[in-house]
């Protein structure tokens, strides 16, 4: 029997199946009653559920990251699918596929990884060129590392390749950016895109967790990624300090203004050129996903806070 993803779910359906359980809270209704509050996985996408009846011998004991197999039934609130479970029982191993929870990028990895490796193919400044292939061409622990990570916890590219497909995303925008406009170096804005967010490899755990980690929350990834890549720098005979400078303002300054946690404003072409890729492909990326559920849906999506606006899909 074929396993029914969540993408695929729709209300009133009544299901039996084994999800990955995300998260499990025990929360207590406005009337004191307790319930749990979960949140479930697979490859496609996440699903809110809730267990009103907790103490009902159909539910037996599972915690946080383990594989459940849930009967439900998929109801609406508030616009979005909930499941309303009746049994929950947890699953051994042999019972489910773990590349089946995993959200993961739907571009082949490889192909991507080959495109990014291009691209330093063709940096000319030797001090660049050796830094990015320090990292990305003779580093195999580290380019295994950085193929599977995602990029975000939730909002855009949180799933395994996300920060692959992100950086490439990025990356490219900047070697257009490049192209079109001569006043930008492309060297350094190159380089300083494949590095601007190495700092999520510390940030977020692996999966299943895709969790910041307590170095995450206390540091963030720009700093953490300014420090790897400066600490690299070091390594390289005579590598210019100007050009030192210049490449970690470049990373410090990826995210445009302090408020979104760069620790300094753009202060050279080259960052405020990294600045509007990276927000382009995640913004981009954002409305993809928030379009994902229902491809049929023409209706108005709701206030997006993220986007600080309301947005619905384009007529056909």
């Amino acid at each position: 029997m074929n396993m029914k993803f969540i993408e695929e779910l729709k209300e009133d359906m009544t299901i039996n199946e084994i999800y990955f359980c995300r998260k499990k809270q025990e929360l207590l209704t406005k009337a004191g009653k307790p319930y749990f509050s979960l949140t479930l996985q697979d490859k496609t996408g996440s699903l809110d559920a809730k267990v009103w009846n907790t103490g009902s011998g159909g539910i037996e004991e599972f915690s946080t990251n383990d594989y459940i197999n849930v009967n439900g039934r998929v109801t609406s609130f508030q616009g979005n699918l909930q499941l309303n479970v009746d049994r929950i029982r947890k699953c051994s191993e042999d019972e489910y596929n773990p590349s089946d929870y995993m959200p993961c990028t739907k571009r082949n990895i490889e192909e991507m990884y080959q495109e990014l490796t291009d691209i330093i193919a063709s940096i000319k400044e030797p001090h660049l060129k050796q830094l990015t292939q320090y990292f990305f061409v003779e580093n195999e622990a580290f380019s295994k590392s950085f193929q599977n990570h995602s990029a975000a916890k939730s909002v855009h590219h949180g799933f395994i390749g996300g920060l692959l497909e992100h950086t490439l995303g990025v990356t490219k925008l900047c070697n257009y950016f490049a192209s079109a406009y001569p006043i930008l170096n492309r060297d350094l804005l190159v380089t300083a895109a494949l590095f601007h967010d190495m700092g999520k490899m510390k940030e977020l755990s692996k999966f299943p967790e895709n969790d910041y980690t307590d170095e995450g929350q206390l540091l963030g990834h720009i700093y953490m990624g300014a420090h790897i890549v400066e600490n690299a720098i070091h390594k390289i005979p005579d590598f210019p300090a100007c050009l030192r400078n210049e490449l970690i303002h470049c990373i410090l300054a990826h995210h445009g203004e302090l408020e979104y946690g760069s620790p300094k404003k753009p202060a050279l072409v080259e960052a405020f050129a990294l600045n509007f890729a990276d927000n382009v492909d995640a913004k981009f990326q954002t409305i993809t996903e928030l379009f994902h559920g229902d491809q049929d849906n023409l209706e108005w999506l709701g206030f997006q806070k993220i986007l600080d606006t309301n947005i619905r899909r384009t007529s056909r």
